[in-house]
């Protein structure tokens, strides 16, 4: 899958209550401090358009490696943990004026896979989000927004997801309404703008407005929103060679939980008013 290599890559870290804690990520947090105890705890970037830049401060040169794929997951070469995140990806429009984001408008949503290794010695989030090629992953189905408010499509959906394992399903992340992100919609969108204009290059964080202006302004952008909350078996689990990764963004009033279960032992994933990402890891 290519169709996004010009597209802008970012994710949102604390976006869910409780996931940074169950991913262990804490701690990389403890000196951010933000005007509201809900907000999300920063942005990084997973992939740059552009292939090198100048400047200070420089990406690392793994951000200019596209890492999307609708049907794999590559594990490191390196022997570390790794746990997928399950989470929605907003196919974005961007605009800029005087050289900042002056508007985020999304367009499209999808189940979203935010894999992610687990060490503790990463000196950026963005160090455990792209190690290569297959390390990221997008459905291919996209979902339109009408409009990214309340009374809008979203309000009708959920979010859950999966990991196959020796021809058995496990719940992998909880089942939870995207209305349970702690910033959505106006909020989220106006929070992203100021983050993306405002954030420093300290801590875990980076200084993403400057690779943004050395990368000439994409204006098109995948931002994903955050992971949501494990399972206990997710929590737990990491992957393995063999292991399918199933992220699924379903309008809860046509389907039941137990319709999304049927729909993925079934493997019949074209399915209407969902988004279903599927991972082989190998």
């Amino acid at each position: 899958m290519q169709k996004y290599k010009n597209y802008l890559g970012l994710g949102i870290a604390g976006n869910f209550a409780l996931h940074l804690a169950q991913a262990g990520e804490l701690e990389d947090f403890k000196n951010i401090i933000t005007e509201d105890e809900a907000a999300p705890k920063g942005m990084f970037p997973f992939y740059l358009p552009c292939k090198k830049t100048t400047g200070t401060p420089r990406p690392k040169e793994m951000l200019f490696t596209y890492p999307l794929s609708s049907t794999g997951i590559k594990l490191p070469e390196e022997d570390v943990n790794v746990q997928a995140e399950p989470e929605v990806g907003l196919i974005c429009e961007l605009s800029y004026k005087d050289g900042k984001i002056s508007g985020i408008a999304p367009k499209y949503f999808a189940a979203y896979n935010d894999c992610s290794i687990r060490i503790g010695t990463a000196e950026k989030i963005s160090d455990k989000k792209n190690w290569g090629e297959d390390s990221k992953g997008i459905a291919s189905k996209l979902l339109k927004i009408d409009k990214f408010a309340q009374g809008g499509v979203m309000d009708d959906f959920s979010i859950c997801s999966f990991l196959r394992r020796d021809n058995e399903l496990h719940a992998y992340g909880e089942n939870v309404e995207l209305s349970g992100y702690s910033y959505f919609y106006d909020k989220l969108t106006e929070w992203i703008q100021n983050q993306i204009n405002t954030q420093e290059d300290f801590g875990p964080l980076e200084d993403i407005k400057t690779y943004i202006t050395a990368c000439n302004n994409p204006t098109d952008a995948i931002i994903s929103i955050g992971a949501t909350r494990y399972t206990p078996y997710g929590e737990t689990t990491f992957l393995q060679t063999g292991d399918e990764v199933l992220v699924v963004v379903y309008n809860h009033k046509s389907y039941s939980l137990d319709d999304v279960l049927k729909t993925l032992q079934d493997k019949e994933y074209n399915k209407e008013n969902m988004s279903i990402l599927v991972q082989e890891v190998h």
